[in-house]
């Protein structure tokens, strides 16, 4: 048997990394067909075969941290410090496309008679379906933060009904969400503030969708005990995760929404 006299975790081979990169590229090809041809069909069928790839994969990671033991406390603060660098590398993401709006708000294009936004659109009214958004999202924070504390004092029971809130909270937020686009008079083609409004709020709800899948997971690990007081990571990085997709949506409320109306 090996002995390992050191705090790290040697990672041993896995498929999971190839299979998930070979999934994405075949992901983007059905969305390009979907965007030209729109057949959704192969764009499911991928979807599904990158969730099954993915359940595969974090049940490896899973079954490391807990019944392998090889999360250590020097490991923990490599994941949290990785962590990191991944909510700044979104945080980048997503000022890319404000810095893009603001360069249009501040320096409007002739094209759309120099002034901001375009006259012709009929853009959302901030007091109805965003505001709701609003409030749901604010909700989730707290509802995830009660969760929080709630492993923290070994109270798993609320900290699930707490966890389910929150999963319920995001879903509906994506329903409303899809509601709005159904309701919109423009498009991403509609000028250059159609183009912004949808890259902006589209993308945040896919984070959303994937912040709702994080949560799902670890409303799995509650109910499977696999947090303690001391060694929860797991669901601090889906909290950090969630609180950030939150902090994403005031500014866009604040700026998107609320500020030209």
């Amino acid at each position: 048997m090996m002995k390992f006299n050191h705090p790290y975790h040697l990672v041993t081979m896995s498929p999971w990394p190839l299979f998930c990169s070979l999934n994405l590229l075949i992901t983007m090809s059905s969305m390009l067909t979907m965007f030209w041809q729109f057949k959704f069909n192969l764009l499911i069928f991928t979807m599904i075969l990158l969730y099954l790839n993915l359940s595969q994969w974090w049940r490896d990671i899973i079954r490391e941290s807990t019944i392998q033991g090889f999360h250590t406390s020097i490991v923990m603060k490599g994941l949290q410090s990785g962590m990191i660098l991944f909510i700044l590398s979104e945080v980048m993401f997503f000022m890319s496309f404000f810095w893009c709006y603001f360069h249009m708000y501040l320096s409007p294009s002739i094209e759309i008679g120099s002034i901001w936004y375009p006259t012709n659109l009929i853009i959302f009214n901030p007091y109805n379906i965003p505001l709701l958004n609003t409030l749901i999202l604010l909700s989730s924070g707290v509802s995830i933060t009660y969760c929080h504390y709630s492993i923290l004092e070994s109270n798993f029971k609320e900290s699930i009904s707490s966890m389910w809130l929150t999963i319920i909270l995001g879903s509906i937020f994506s329903y409303f969400q899809y509601l709005e686009y159904n309701e919109s008079f423009y498009s991403i083609n509609d000028s250059v503030y159609g183009s912004i409004f949808f890259m902006l709020t589209g993308f945040h709800g896919l984070h959303v969708m994937i912040g709702t899948t994080f949560n799902s997971i670890m409303l799995i690990r509650l109910n499977n005990l696999h947090f303690s007081p001391y060694h929860l990571f797991g669901f601090e990085a889906s909290s950090w995760y969630w609180h950030f997709v939150d902090l994403v949506w005031l500014f866009l409320y604040l700026f998107i929404y609320w500020l030209i109306f």
